[in-house]
C-alpha cells in the first residue's frame, strides 16, 4: 500500500527510485541542509544596512541559533558519530583548546564565543565521513550556498538599488545585511570555483557564463581589491596545476594573456582609478588605515600568558575598530600559539596538495588555499567561526583519498551519472 501511494505521488513518467538510491538522496539533502545551516551561522548580521527592518537581536539570534540545529541535522546523517581522522581538524581543535584556556579568565562573551567555536568544530567533525567523495559533495554544497547568498544580494540590488549602494557607493547585501567585503568574498570564491570546474570540463559553458558573470559583476560593484587579487591569483595557481593536462586551460591562459594586454593598453587609467578607489597615497600605503590598527594590536600591553595564548575570542577589534587581518586577530585573540597554528593549517594543506596527483580536486583545493591565504592578510579569516574556515574545510575534504565502499567513491565509469550530467555547481541539492 505504501509503495502504491509513493508511486502515485511521483511524476507519471518518472522511474521509481531504488530504496538505496532514495536513502542516499535523502542523506545528501541532509548534508546539504547541515552545510547551509553552518554557512548561515558564519554570515555576519549588520542591521544598520538592511532594507528590511529586522531587530539586531533577532537577526543575530537566528544566525547563531542555527548552529545547534546544524549539529542535530549532522547527527541525523551520522547517528553513530563516526568521524574520519584528519590533521586539518586536529589543528583547528588546537585553536579550540587555546580559546578554552583563555576563556577561563575572560568575560562571559568570550566564553560564549569559545563554546560556539567548539560547537562549530564538532559539526565539521560529524560531516567528515563525507570527505573524499569523488562527487565532491561538500564542494557542491558550499558552492550552492555561495550562490544562494549572492542571489540575495542581487535581489536586494533589484529591489532597493539606492540602499544597496549606501555604503560609500559599494554594493552591500540588504536582504540579509552583509558588508561589501563579505559580499566580495562570496563572489570571488564562487567565481573562481566555477571557472576551475569549467576548465576541468565538469560544467557546461552556459552555466559557467551565467554563474561567473553574476559573481564577477557583484565583485566589481563591491570595489573590493583583496577579493579581486585573490580571485585572479587563485585561478592562476589552480590553472597552472592543470596546465599540462588540459588543452582548455592552455587556451584559457592564452586568451587571458591577450585580454589583459589589451586591457592594460586601452583602459589603464580606468583600471588604476578603480583600484585606487578615491584614496590618496597615504590611504593606499596604510591599506585604508588598517596598519594603524595593527600597530595598536602589537602595542597592547599583555602578560606572558596573554602573549602566548592571547586574550580570548572577541569581535576581533581594537577600541571598537576592526583589526582586519587574520594574523593580527590571531595574535590578539589566541596569541603566538594561535598564529603558529594558523600557519600550520595553511602549510599542511599546501604540502598535502603538493603531493596529490594532478587533477581537478587538487586544482580546486589550490584555488581555495591561495584565495584564503591572500585574503587572510587584510581580512579576519579562519581564527574563529567564519566562511573562510568552511572553505578551508572543503579544501581539506578534496585532498583526502576516497574510502573503499563509500558512496560516491566508485570510478566515474561505474557510476550511473557523471558530474557533468548533474551540473554540480548550481544543480538541485537532491542530485548527487
Amino acid at each position: 500500500m505504501r509503495s502504491s501511494v509513493t508511486a502515485l505521488r511521483r511524476h507519471p513518467g518518472a522511474v521509481p527510485l531504488d530504496p538505496a538510491e532514495a536513502q542516499s538522496r535523502s542523506l545528501r539533502r541532509r548534508v546539504n541542509a547541515a552545510w547551509g545551516l553552518l554557512y548561515l551561522n558564519t554570515m555576519t548580521f549588520v542591521p544598520a544596512i538592511s532594507v528590511v527592518h529586522i531587530p539586531s537581536k533577532v537577526g543575530k539570534g537566528v544566525a547563531q541559533g542555527v548552529l545547534p540545529l546544524a549539529i542535530l541535522v549532522a547527527l541525523s546523517v551520522n547517528p553513530k558519530v563516526r568521524v574520519r581522522p584528519n590533521v586539518f581538524l586536529c589543528l583547528v581543535g588546537l585553536l579550540v583548546v587555546d580559546t578554552v584556556m583563555t576563556s577561563m579568565q575572560a568575560h562571559l562573551s568570550t566564553a560564549y564565543r569559545t563554546f560556539r567555536l567548539a560547537e562549530f568544530v564538532i559539526a565539521l567533525w560529524l560531516l567528515t565521513p563525507w570527505w573524499g567523495r569523488r562527487d565532491m559533495l561538500l564542494l557542491r554544497c558550499h558552492l550552492r550556498w555561495l550562490f544562494v547568498a549572492l542571489g540575495s544580494v542581487l535581489l536586494g540590488l533589484l529591489i532597493a538599488p539606492g540602499h544597496a549602494f549606501a555604503f560609500d557607493g559599494r554594493l552591500t547585501g540588504v536582504i540579509w545585511p552583509m558588508l561589501p567585503t563579505q559580499v566580495a568574498q562570496y563572489a570571488g570564491i564562487a567565481a573562481g570555483l566555477t571557472v576551475v570546474l569549467w576548465l576541468a570540463r565538469l560544467l557546461s559553458g552556459r552555466i559557467t557564463l551565467v554563474g561567473v558573470t553574476v559573481a564577477v559583476v557583484i565583485l566589481l560593484l563591491t570595489h573590493t581589491r583583496t577579493a579581486l587579487v585573490a580571485l585572479v591569483a587563485g585561478i592562476l595557481v589552480a590553472g597552472l596545476s592543470l596546465f599540462t593536462l588540459n588543452a582548455r586551460v592552455r587556451k584559457f591562459f592564452a586568451a587571458g594573456a591577450v585580454a589583459v594586454s589589451i586591457g592594460v593598453m586601452t583602459a589603464a587609467g580606468v583600471i588604476t582609478t578603480w583600484l585606487a578607489r578615491g584614496e590618496n597615497a597615504q590611504g593606499l600605503a596604510t591599506l585604508t588605515g588598517r596598519t594603524n590598527f595593527w600597530a595598536l594590536v602589537l602595542n597592547t600591553p599583555r602578560t606572558k600568558f596573554q602573549e602566548i595564548f592571547g586574550f580570548g575570542l572577541s569581535n576581533a577589534s581594537v577600541n571598537g575598530l576592526p583589526i582586519d587581518s587574520n594574523w593580527l586577530a590571531a595574535y590578539m585573540q589566541e596569541g603566538l600559539f594561535g598564529v603558529v597554528v594558523c600557519a600550520m593549517i595553511l602549510a599542511w594543506l599546501f604540502v598535502t596538495a603538493f603531493f596529490q596527483p594532478p587533477g581537478v580536486r587538487r586544482a580546486l583545493a589550490l584555488f581555495i588555499l591561495t584565495y584564503c591565504m591572500l585574503a587572510s592578510f587584510t581580512e579576519d579569516a579562519f581564527t574563529d567561526v567564519s566562511t573562510y574556515l568552511l572553505a578551508l574545510t572543503v579544501a581539506a575534504s578534496l585532498l583526502v583519498m576516497p574510502l573503499m565502499g563509500q558512496e560516491g567513491s566508485r570510478p566515474a565509469r561505474e557510476r550511473p551519472a557523471t558530474m557533468r550530467d548533474e551540473n554540480l555547481a548550481i544543480g538541485s541539492p537532491g542530485k548527487g
